[in-house]
């Protein structure tokens, strides 16, 4: 019997999970622009990096096997995004469809308004990527536009979607 996911933050030992589940995706798909996997070492900087600047980095895990991850970082790093993150969401290729997107989610979310953020952004790769374009949308994401043709990868040009969603207050009032 398969146990139910839960979400946590992510711990050292998870890194040669989440290095695989990003290694998929960059050699397999168009989630992200990067053509190189990076190494463990470099996911466990990058998710060092993450975690030093205060940001959450969470996983999803049943029966001991990490199923996907899920981070926010800085959307842009001029002083004036910062109460916007960006928000990075992967899911082991064996899981998909398997509702583990919709348990990162609203999980980054809770911990992103908590931490005062007002704005979160989705720059998501392919527009032909109707699954992670429904997932955000089922959690109040909308869609500010599409960046045509932006890269190249796989033989092909892909465009970047950009969704939206405001957090606590959004711009309602100034931040605190």
């Amino acid at each position: 019997m398969t146990a139910k996911p839960t979400i946590r933050d992510s711990r050292d030992a998870d890194v040669p999970a989440i290095a695989r589940i990003y290694g998929y995706h960059v050699l397999h798909g168009l989630a992200s622009f990067e053509e190189e996997a990076p190494d463990e070492a470099e996911m466990a900087r990058r998710r060092a990096d993450i975690l030093a600047k205060g940001y959450p980095h969470l996983v999803a895990v049943a029966n001991g096997q990490v199923l996907g991850y899920a981070y926010a970082s800085a959307y842009r790093p001029r002083p004036a995004y910062r109460y916007t993150v960006e928000n990075s969401i992967y899911v082991d290729h064996r899981a998909r469809g398997g509702g583990i997107g919709s348990l990162l989610l609203p999980a980054l979310i809770e911990r992103c308004v908590a931490a005062g953020y007002r704005q979160m952004i989705a720059v998501i790769g392919d527009s032909g990527n109707a699954a992670s374009i429904g997932l955000h949308a089922r959690f109040g994401f909308r869609n500010v536009g599409t960046l045509r043709s932006i890269g190249f990868k796989h033989g092909r040009w892909v465009d970047s979607v950009l969704m939206q969603r405001e957090l606590g207050a959004g711009d309602a009032t100034p931040p605190l």
